[in-house]
């Protein structure tokens, strides 16, 4: 585990130092002790309690990304939200989100989800504002300050793409709260999430370093900001129809350097390749080893975990499911979609083609192979270069460039072998190139996470439409999608205290 694992689970510590407050509340005695000697107002006093509070902020994708958390279900309670609703997965229970039945403003995975995204902010929004108004003889590590607002920039804009694409309307939180009147912060319109995360990520681009020491691999450089801002500008220009956000998509994308394919798919899954080469951004997960003070059960800000929760306990290579949720499975459409000799297959599932093996076949797994403690990649260079694509496109480019991009996926896909044989550039149907990219993305990143992402942003664009007999491979007769759903309902945690959230329709 590297430092900045360690790191974060000793700042999770710091958590419990709570617990006595518990104590003090029920004591008389109490009343008689000095005053604690740390508050808000004295913290941020040095460059070691501005590392620790960032650190803060990362590890509140332990509750995005962890196998378990506070939220309770099967697995993590977000990631069904967005695993689930996509066309590569499936669960073959009814769960709500893979039918799109049964969904309100009381299921229990979307108030996580929304509670966890506003905690990552209200942490990095701290951040800022202390970042910001510090004395200048608090850092004295050249751009240190830089780069740690950089860091919340980043965290924050993610937190609001991560609230657009689910919900479409989310409170735009940019502020530390001062009085009661600023509590109430309103539904956003239109694409004002995405564009306070461009305006996040345009300035964290400008503010991190190329590159982290060893001791803190893993944190997010200026690679990741320019990927990531990338990725919002192509998402806005689905929901915009705008060309001149596809044109900055590839200039931003264009700034990325120093990054390449790994030689082989399968590394991008491996333990022992972890934050390799063609990774932009992870979640750096470890073991769920309760003797060692871990436990991934318990919240991030009240237990010793840090991010070392264990990750996907729904993806095994066979062994079976768990708590009796069962795992999750491969659909019909997504095991159609390789062709058998695509090297690809073998370290996405597994023989039968049943199950998904991605982060568990080469991760460290344990408990039956159902447990891994793979880092889980959430951008990576194959991600941003069939983005790229899409945005060479639709933006009017040339189809040639596009296609190119698409055969630079396929080509390290196949390595020595002959599948998947290269794209003919002398195609310029946009129809046909836009489904190449469209499958190329099924194909590569299946089971990672975006599925659900991209297919509402298309089905905006006009490229596909969502209907039940899109979704009919994942559970033939059940499903019920509507076009609603493309947003899910707001929590009615949130709708019930703050007057000026409004809930989306259908719900």
């Amino acid at each position: 585990m590297n430092t900045m694992k360690r790191f974060l689970i000793k700042f999770l510590l710091c958590a419990l130092f709570a617990s006595p407050l518990i104590y003090l509340a029920c004591n008389k005695k109490s009343l008689d002790r000095p005053s604690p000697t740390q508050s808000e107002g004295t913290y941020f006093a040095n460059e070691a309690q501005f590392r620790t509070a960032i650190l803060g902020v990362y590890a509140t994708l332990t509750d995005y990304y962890s196998s378990s958390n506070a939220g309770g279900g099967f697995g993590s309670a977000e990631l069904q939200a967005w695993f689930l609703p996509g066309d590569d997965l499936s669960i073959g229970n009814g769960n709500s989100f893979e039918i799109f039945k049964g969904l309100t403003g009381s299921n229990g995975s979307l108030n996580q989800v929304w509670k966890s995204s506003y905690i990552m902010i209200g942490r990095a929004n701290k951040v800022i504002e202390r970042a910001t108004n510090v004395p200048a003889t608090v850092f004295t590590t050249p751009d240190l300050k830089n780069a740690i607002t950089g860091e919340a920039l980043f965290l924050r804009a993610y937190a609001h793409f991560h609230l657009w694409n689910l919900f479409g309307t989310a409170p735009v939180d940019t502020i530390v709260p001062v009085s009661t009147d600023e509590f109430n912060i309103p539904s956003s319109t239109g694409t004002q999430l995405l564009d306070q995360a461009i305006s996040d990520l345009t300035q964290a681009s400008a503010l991190l370093p190329s590159s982290w020491p060893a001791n803190d691999l893993g944190r997010v450089t200026a690679n990741s900001a320019h990927g990531m801002l990338g990725k919002v500008l192509v998402f806005r220009a689905s929901a915009n129809k705008s060309a001149a956000d596809y044109q900055a998509a590839i200039t931003e994308f264009n700034k990325i350097t120093g990054v390449s394919l790994t030689a082989n798919f399968g590394d991008n899954f491996d333990l022992t390749k972890e934050n390799n080469p063609e990774s932009l951004f992870e979640f750096q997960g470890g073991p769920n080893i309760k003797n060692e003070g871990q436990n991934s059960w318990l919240a991030n800000d009240i237990c010793d975990c840090g991010v070392a929760g264990s990750y996907f306990q729904m993806f095994s290579d066979g062994a079976g499911g768990y708590m009796g949720g069962g795992q999750y499975a491969a659909t019909t459409k997504i095991q159609n979609s390789f062709n058998p000799a695509d090297p690809r297959l073998p370290y996405t599932l597994t023989g039968d083609k049943m199950n998904f093996v991605k982060y568990v076949r080469d991760g460290g797994s344990t408990d039956g192979a159902v447990i891994s403690r793979n880092n889980h990649r959430i951008l990576r260079y194959a991600d941003v270069l069939l983005l790229k694509a899409e945005a060479v496109l639709q933006s009017s480019g040339s189809t040639a460039e596009a296609i190119s991009l698409i055969n630079e996926v396929r080509a390290r896909a196949r390595a020595a072998a002959v599948e998947p044989a290269d794209l003919s550039t002398a195609e310029t149907n946009k129809t046909t190139i836009m489904q190449w990219i469209m499958d190329e993305r099924f194909r590569e990143l299946a089971g990672e996470g975006h599925r659900w992402f991209d297919l509402r942003r298309w089905h905006m664009a006009g490229y596909i439409t969502l209907n039940n007999a899109f979704f009919d491979s994942v559970a033939p007769g059940d499903m019920d999608f509507k076009v609603t759903n493309i947003l899910f309902p707001i929590p009615t945690n949130e709708t019930d205290v703050n007057p000026n959230v409004i809930q989306n329709p259908g719900y």
